[in-house]
């Protein structure tokens, strides 16, 4: 699979302050690639890069084989943006909106109408497009923003915390629409996110902190590397978890103790089986690798 972002020895300062430093990744065409980072890890400043809003103080990137340096115009074509905050005129119909946004692509009249259409159905919101957007809920406007950024269809899809405060059924709704186009378009998804649920479904990686690359991967890779299985034992006492010989943590309604692995599990399932009468084993997570990365935790998008 060829790869349609290649980012290398990209550098960003604001005077005292090294937002980027250094950093170099692939993103492969189709895929859905997770950028993740607390506030300030250099995520934003990266995609306002990327999509020519701010120049960089070093280093290269091309996107699907055009240099960012050569035509910049070219790459922004092929982007599509949702950013943190809706850029949407509040006081504009839903349909002014995207009529106003198609015009500087060149599309109007029936292409434009034959494009709302479509993305209204994609979508769900047909209903709202003669209603202002100063009237829509977070979860309408949203859809609306994400209608905003594939009206020219896209090769690459940026999402920028696309999902922070939105409710679980526009979440799922927005999740859907993101599959249904990588499956039929082939569209490349550039991801940033404070939910690391969305994160284990993607198929790359990159963690960054304090500017700088920290771990990148699979989310199976980074999992196997940076944390490892968690058995929970139920209904025992502390001196019992103490005495497996593994780190251990008091939960809500037991003991956490962590593994290695699922061979480690059965080996001291099989010498303890008094102690093993409730208890369940999972998989780490990826919040644990980027704790483990980080020193950090993420979670409802704030740093913890």
């Amino acid at each position: 699979m060829e790869n349609i972002i290649e980012i290398d020895g990209l550098y960003k300062s604001f005077k005292e302050v090294k937002a980027v430093q250094n950093i170099s990744f692939r993103v492969k065409r189709g895929e859905l690639f997770a950028f993740l980072g607390v506030n300030g890890a250099g995520k934003s400043t990266t995609i306002s890069i990327l999509c020519g809003q701010l120049k960089k103080d070093a280093g290269r990137v091309k996107i699907d084989g055009v240099d960012l340096d050569t035509d910049e115009d070219k790459i922004k074509r092929d982007l599509g943006v949702v950013f943190q905050n809706s850029v949407l005129d509040k006081a504009l119909t839903v349909r002014d909106n995207l009529e106003s946004r198609a015009a500087l692509y060149g599309i109007y009249g029936k292409e434009f109408e034959r494009r709302l259409d479509e993305l209204a159905d994609l979508l769900d919101f047909k209903a709202l497009l003669s209603r202002t957007v100063g009237k829509l809920s977070g979860g309408q406007r949203r859809r609306v923003d994400i209608a905003r950024a594939l009206l020219h269809k896209p090769k690459i899809l940026i999402l920028d915390e696309p999902t922070t405060g939105l409710d679980p059924q526009t979440r799922k709704l927005l999740w859907g629409v993101v599959s249904e186009l990588r499956r039929t378009e082939d569209m490349t998804v550039f991801l940033t996110t404070h939910y690391m649920e969305e994160a284990a479904e993607a198929d790359y990686v990159v963690i960054l902190d304090g500017g700088r690359i920290v771990a990148e991967g699979t989310p199976l890779q980074l999992k196997n590397e940076y944390t490892g299985d968690f058995i929970t034992l139920y209904g025992i006492e502390e001196k019992q978890a103490a005495l497996l010989g593994a780190p251990y943590e008091r939960t809500t309604n037991g003991y956490r103790i962590s593994i290695q692995n699922t061979a480690t599990a059965t080996d001291m399932i099989l010498k303890n089986p008094e102690v093993f009468t409730d208890y369940e084993i999972v998989k780490g997570k990826m919040d644990d690798v980027f704790l483990a990365v980080t020193g950090k935790s993420l979670m409802g998008g704030e740093e913890k």
